[in-house]
């Protein structure tokens, strides 16, 4: 029988198959992929460099048991279950851990693989390094807590409003002065729980200034202790942001 048609066919599977690999192991992404044992199929460049094992001591080795640290063990084995039965995953978070130090941590989907016939031969995995990404938010969640011990402890009082003028901070200075304690005010709308009714207006109007990004500096704030005693607070109100730049409060100090 006349089999040129057959080899040609066959030529260009193998073709794309190269293809395929050559995409795979080149990408600027992590790839990984493991059979129906759990066992590495696939190991790309990229995930060799940040994991810093090489694609020889990983193929054919089992995934979870010798590359996934033992607190990830149970998610990462349901992930690639859920795979192997069809139903894909996306993003999650996955650590890359050698000898006890993490080394990158990727952001992967998971992806049932399947043979020519459609049954399923394993899992593709492709990620993202995130390792930077998580070092950022872990900075910035640090600073914010030093803001925030700073705020508390300082030896000047110090609020903070959302822009509905509900208190958001209250420091220890504050709660010293004026005798309300923080749980007494978080919540609470300043102007009108803590203001006299005579200067409401005078200091709404100071607040309102700084959510539209006009601050204000050295305000006479008079605010009214727990005891019924009066007292004069200079005050710098300062426009709050978030991130994205858009005004969120005002902090008072």
């Amino acid at each position: 029988q006349d089999i040129t048609t057959l080899n040609r066919l066959m030529a260009e599977s193998k073709r794309v198959a190269d293809d395929l690999t050559r995409l795979i192991e080149t990408a600027n992404a992590p790839i990984f992929g493991v059979d129906t044992q759990g066992r590495v199929t696939e190991w790309n460049q990229k995930l060799a460099d940040l994991s810093q094992f090489s694609k020889k001591e990983t193929l054919e080795q089992p995934l979870v048991a010798n590359f996934i640290t033992e607190y990830y063990h149970g998610p990462v084995s349901f992930v690639l279950l859920k795979a192997l039965h069809g139903e894909e995953t996306a993003s999650f978070e996955l650590p890359l851990v050698k000898n006890g130090e993490k080394k990158a941590v990727l952001l992967l989907n998971a992806t049932t693989r399947r043979g020519p016939d459609g049954e399923v031969i394993g899992v593709i995995c492709v990620g993202q390094d995130i390792t930077q990404i998580n070092a950022m938010t872990a900075e910035q969640q640090r600073v914010a807590d030093d803001l925030a011990r700073l705020i508390d402890s300082a030896n000047a009082p110090i609020f903070g409003v959302d822009i509905n003028g509900m208190v958001t901070e209250w420091n220890k200075k504050a709660v010293s002065i004026l005798g309300f304690t923080k749980d007494e005010t978080i919540g609470k709308n300043l102007v009108h729980t803590f203001i006299q009714p005579e200067d409401r207006k005078s200091v709404s109007d100071v607040l309102q200034k700084a959510l539209s990004g006009k601050e204000t500096a050295n305000y006479e704030l008079p605010l009214l202790s727990k005891h019924g005693e009066r007292y004069t607070i200079l005050l710098n109100a300062t426009t709050r942001r978030n991130a994205k730049g858009e005004i969120t409060g005002v902090v008072g100090v």
